[in-house]
């Protein structure tokens, strides 16, 4: 039986008469790396408050660990929403220390985790001198005290240079396989959950539009083979049969067969030896950004559906 950290139940957010999250049912399961995709303003950070509690639903419900409305579960979740709240006057290990009060953690905890995102040895720097890098760095090490079961990061890559990004994503996935971390991970940047992410939750205009795994969306996007022929139903028919297939995508112009572009000879001698002409025959491969895009762009933007983050 699968075990969820996090379910969500028609959640649903409105700021007077706009909508900012829209019926949302979120399902993510223990040792997920879920990807919470969306253009800015599609209403992500909005649910990622509504769960944590920052924010009351206007409707809905939260189950945490298994129980709805769960205000005890919230020790069991670690979080960086927006920019980290850090003491700038302090140094990385002062506001770790000072965090440790109200979030748990040992001194032991604070200086592995200092260590973890590269902070051990920044001395008696403020944090105000602090990149964002750094900072971003610092406020997901001050997420981790207490060692959190599930941790939920609003666009935690946001304006980091390709480096800052690149660590960002080493301590997601080493607390992912190595202490067994559920992520909730927000996102306009799809490049970067792509190389994470196990999970996609696609939010558009504060609707789910869908929630697929990555193996499924690698399935929807392998190659297949384009065909511009004559008599194309006929052609349809054909290469279902040859090939065992119940459905062939088309367009006005090709056929879409899913197969091994090694066969691509095969479909041609196939037809032609059927009396179908072939006049185009090609590889092609669905980018996940064109898939994505064809998902949100599905939406509906009216409905009195607010743009809010």
């Amino acid at each position: 039986m699968e075990e969820y950290v996090l379910r969500t139940y028609g959640l649903s957010k409105k700021f007077g008469n706009k909508i900012a999250v829209n019926n949302v049912n979120l399902n993510i399961r223990k040792g997920d790396i879920y990807g919470f995709i969306g253009p800015n303003g599609a209403g992500k950070t909005t649910a990622m408050k509504v769960i944590l509690g920052l924010m009351h639903p206007t409707a809905g419900e939260v189950e945490l660990f298994g129980k709805i409305n769960n205000s005890g579960a919230q020790k069991r979740v670690g979080s960086l929403i927006e920019s980290p709240g850090l003491y700038t006057a302090c140094t990385a290990y002062e506001n770790m220390k000072r965090f440790s009060i109200i979030c748990g953690g040992t001194e032991a905890d604070i200086q592995f985790y200092l260590r973890m995102v590269g902070l051990e040895e920044v001395g008696n720097k403020k944090v105000g001198a602090f990149s964002l890098g750094m900072k971003q760095r610092l406020g997901i090490a001050v997420a981790l005290l207490g060692n959190p079961e599930f941790l939920i990061l609003d666009e935690p890559v946001n304006g980091l240079d390709p480096m800052g990004m690149k660590d960002v994503r080493d301590i997601i996935q080493f607390m992912n396989k190595e202490k067994g971390t559920t992520f909730f991970i927000s996102s306009h940047l799809l490049g970067e959950l792509e190389k994470i992410a196990t999970v996609y939750g696609i939010i558009n205009c504060g609707l789910l539009v869908e929630e697929i795994t990555s193996q499924e969306l690698e399935k929807r996007c392998a190659s297949s083979v384009k065909v511009k022929c004559s008599e194309r139903d006929k052609a349809i028919d054909i290469l279902k049969m040859n090939f065992g297939l119940e459905n062939i995508p088309a367009d006005d112009n090709y056929l879409y067969i899913p197969a091994d572009p090694a066969v691509s000879s095969r479909i041609n001698e196939i037809l032609v030896k059927s009396g179908i002409s072939v006049s185009e025959l090609g590889v092609q491969k669905v980018r996940y950004e064109d898939y994505f895009l064809n998902r949100m762009g599905s939406l509906n933007v009216g409905m009195g559906v607010g743009q809010y983050a």
